[in-house]
């Protein structure tokens, strides 16, 4: 059986207010009305269950040799909501970005293990955290979105500008080194049944 409800209708100081009318002679009345709706034909339904405690968690990731790179880079998975994710990295950048930017996205690390017609409501940040002559600089962008097996990845083909580290070779961008981070908060999962 499947129960449905507000956990919090109204606050209990709002409820014992003789003022409000909720409760006369402390007595209640409650009530409920139900719909029910005959269809010819068997209808879709969706499921979505949204966390009360939001699970999250920061994912560090350093990348040595940056300017010698040049093919995509996955990072090792890590467990966020119950699911697998990591970050992929395009050095020299893809589709839009190739060749004039770094390319960073989100994935599910195994979406073909997702239950069929399922999604997950993830809010999260990417950032890039490098040192040029001997100053931190970052770079971080961050958005909310549904993942789901067809759309298992999400991110920015423009990133970041690869001028920004064009003088890695020249020494100013220290020990050819940076640190790739991801902030992860699942907030839920919808399934069409």
């Amino acid at each position: 059986m499947l129960d449905a409800g507000i956990d919090k209708l109204i606050s209990l100081k709002e409820f014992t207010d003789a003022s409000n009318g909720y409760l006369v002679n402390d007595d209640c009345v409650v009530g409920a009305e139900v719909f029910v709706c005959k269809e010819k034909r068997a209808a879709k339904a969706e499921f979505l269950s949204m966390s009360y405690y939001s699970f999250t968690y920061k994912h560090v990731w350093n990348v040595e040799n940056f300017s010698k790179l040049d093919a995509i880079l996955d990072s090792e998975p890590f467990t966020v909501g119950n699911k697998k994710w990591k970050i992929v990295l395009h050095p020299k950048g893809d589709s839009n970005g190739k060749g004039t930017h770094i390319s960073l996205f989100l994935a599910l690390a195994d979406p073909e293990t997702l239950p069929p017609r399922s999604k997950t409501c993830v809010e999260f940040s990417l950032r890039i955290v490098y040192r040029m002559n001997r100053k931190t600089n970052h770079c971080q962008k961050a958005t909310n979105q549904w993942f789901d097996a067809s759309s298992p990845s999400w991110g920015w083909s423009h990133f970041i500008a690869l001028d920004t580290f064009s003088k890695a070779g020249k020494g100013d961008f220290v020990k050819d080194t940076c640190l790739v981070e991801a902030e992860v908060t699942v907030h839920g999962n919808s399934q069409i049944v």
